[in-house]
């Protein structure tokens, strides 16, 4: 099990009443909502690099390929 940290911050009012009612809603806690959310924050931030450099990787490997497939 994680361990769970308390901390103090700000947030837009409509974003935190929104979170609230989506936590209510699932029967879940806003604490876990916002864990989940700064989780998918994380991982979106993390993948567009590596999905970039990947990306120029094969267009640059396939070169040919690709010309020959635009045409």
């Amino acid at each position: 099990m994680a361990t769970l940290t308390k901390f103090s911050s700000q947030i837009d009012a409509e974003v935190l009443d929104e979170l609230r009612a989506y936590s209510k809603a699932e029967g879940r806690t806003l604490s876990s909502v916002l864990t989940e959310a700064g989780k998918l924050l994380l991982g979106r931030v993390r993948v567009r690099p590596a999905f970039h450099d990947a990306v120029i990787e094969v267009m640059n490997e396939n070169d040919e390929l690709l010309r020959r497939l635009a045409k």
